[in-house]
């Protein structure tokens, strides 16, 4: 993976920690912050499971990426 590529990917990780709603590290955590708010937080919910979505989406992408790396050696 060139370092372009791993300089893009750094700035989205960072992206998602910086804005107002915390990107969750795990689905446990989204999972347990959905059972402590009772409904209370419902958007912020929402925008939370969207930002873990695009989390995961971005290291599935990039994984795949390594692997290309490695099999083209």
């Amino acid at each position: 993976m060139t370092k372009d590529v791993q300089e893009i990917f750094a700035i989205e990780f960072k992206r998602l920690q910086g804005g107002i709603v915390a990107t969750p590290n795990s689905r446990e955590d989204l999972e347990s912050f959905a059972r402590s708010n009772q409904g209370s937080m419902d958007l912020v919910l929402m925008q939370m499971a969207i930002q873990f979505g695009y989390k995961i989406a971005l290291e599935n992408v990039q994984e795949s990426l390594e692997l290309l790396d490695i099999v083209a050696v």
